[in-house]
C-alpha cells in the first residue's frame, strides 16, 4: 500500500484530493491547521500541525513508531497544498501575511521532505504567477511565465516556491509536479468569511438574495475567468504526480466565462431573477487564458461544465445559508486565485 502524505488536508482541494487518494488505495495522512471546516477527513490519520515550523514539518513526515533500531519508513508521496490564501480581497489586504506564511510553509517542507528521503514531491502553484493579460490575447504557456510579472504578491510568492522545489530535484535524489492551477470551485470549499473565491462568493449572495433582488459584484462584470470542478482539478494532479511530466503544468478548464456571464449560470441554478449592481473593488486581471497542451498529453480534460459544476455548487452553498441563516447578502468577490 502506498502512503501519502497531504499537506493542506482541512482546506478544500486538500480535502478533496485526501478522497481521491483513499479510493486510489492509498494509506494517507493529512496535515493541517485546522480541521476541515465542512466534511469530516477521510485520512487515515489526521494531525494538527503549523507547518509554518521547521520541527511540525518533520512530525509530519515521521512514520516511524517503533524503535530506533526499525527501518526507517519514508512516504511514498508528499502532496504540499497548504497556503495562506483566500478570494481576491483577502490575497489584495493580506500581503505580508500570505508572502511570509506560505513561504515558510513552502521552504520548511521541501527542505524536510528532501531530507527524510521522500521519493516524489508535488506542489500546488497557481496562474497568479502569470501577468495580468488581454481578452483577445493568444494563450500563454507554461513557459511564458518569463520574464516574470505577477499580478500580485500572491502570485510571487508561488514563483518562488516553484524555483525552491524544483532546485532541491536538481540537487537531490527527489522528484518534483508542480501544478499552476486555475480557479477552483464546488462543494465543501469557504462560501463566506472574505477567503471565498469568486463562484463560492457569488453562489451565497444570489441563495441569501430574495427573488428579483440585487446583488453587488466587484468591477464592471468583463473580466474573463475559466473556473475548474474541483473533481476535475484533483484528477488532473493526481495524473500529474503519477506521470513524468517535469517543470510546471498548467490545470484548469477551457470554458472561459466574463464575470457577469458566472453571475448568470448562478442565477439559472438557483431558479432566480436578480438584478447585479456593480460596485467599486479588487478586481484582479482583467482575463486568463492557458494553452492546457501539456496536461493534456496525459490524457487529461476538464470533463465538468460551468453549468453542472455551479449546480452542484450552488445547491450545496444553499443548504450551508440555509443552515445558517444569514440574514443578508455581501460583497461578491470577482478574481481569480
Amino acid at each position: 500500500m502506498r502512503r501519502a502524505l497531504v499537506c493542506g488536508a482541512g482546506g478544500f482541494v486538500g480535502g478533496h484530493l485526501v478522497k481521491k487518494l483513499k479510493l486510489e488505495g492509498y494509506w494517507v495522512r493529512g496535515v493541517d491547521i485546522k480541521q476541515h471546516a465542512f466534511a469530516a477527513t477521510q485520512a487515515d490519520e489526521f494531525l494538527l500541525l503549523d507547518l509554518r515550523k521547521p520541527h511540525s514539518c518533520w512530525q509530519a513526515l515521521n512514520l516511524n513508531q517503533g524503535p530506533s533500531t526499525a527501518p526507517r519508513q519514508v512516504f511514498d508521496e508528499v502532496y504540499q497544498l497548504a497556503a495562506d490564501m483566500g478570494g481576491i480581497g483577502f490575497i489584495h489586504s493580506a500581503e505580508c501575511d500570505i508572502m511570509r506564511n506560505s513561504a515558510l510553509i513552502n521552504n520548511h517542507m521541501i527542505d524536510a521532505a528532501t531530507r527524510m528521503g521522500v521519493g516524489r514531491y508535488f506542489f500546488s502553484s497557481s496562474v497568479c504567477v502569470y501577468r495580468d493579460m488581454e481578452p483577445s490575447e493568444p494563450a500563454l504557456n507554461e513557459d511564458d511565465a518569463y520574464p516574470a510579472l505577477p499580478d500580485n504578491e500572491y502570485g510571487w510568492e508561488k514563483l518562488y516556491a516553484e524555483r525552491m522545489a524544483l532546485a532541491y530535484a536538481r540537487h537531490y535524489p527527489i522528484e518534483v509536479r508542480v501544478a499552476r492551477f486555475q480557479n477552483c470551485y464546488g462543494p465543501e470549499g469557504t462560501w463566506r468569511g472574505g477567503r471565498e473565491k469568486a463562484p463560492a462568493a457569488i453562489c451565497r449572495k444570489v441563495a441569501v438574495a430574495e427573488e428579483g433582488g440585487t446583488i453587488a459584484v466587484w468591477g464592471d462584470g468583463t473580466a474573463v475567468r475559466a473556473y475548474t470542478y474541483v473533481d476535475d482539478l484533483v484528477e488532473g494532479l493526481y495524473m500529474l504526480m503519477q506521470s513524468d511530466l517535469e517543470g510546471p503544468t498548467i490545470i484548469g478548464s477551457d470554458e472561459h466565462v466574463t464575470v457577469d456571464e458566472l453571475v448568470r449560470t448562478v442565477t439559472e441554478a438557483a431558479g432566480k431573477a436578480i438584478h447585479v449592481q456593480h460596485v467599486a473593488g479588487p478586481v484582479g486581471v482583467q482575463a486568463r487564458n492557458f494553452d492546457k497542451s501539456k496536461i493534456k498529453s496525459l490524457g487529461w480534460e476538464a470533463r465538468t461544465s460551468l453549468r453542472e459544476g455551479i449546480a452542484r455548487t450552488y445547491g450545496w452553498i444553499e443548504g450551508q445559508v440555509k443552515q445558517a441563516a444569514l440574514p443578508s447578502a455581501g460583497c461578491t468577490e470577482a478574481g481569480e486565485h
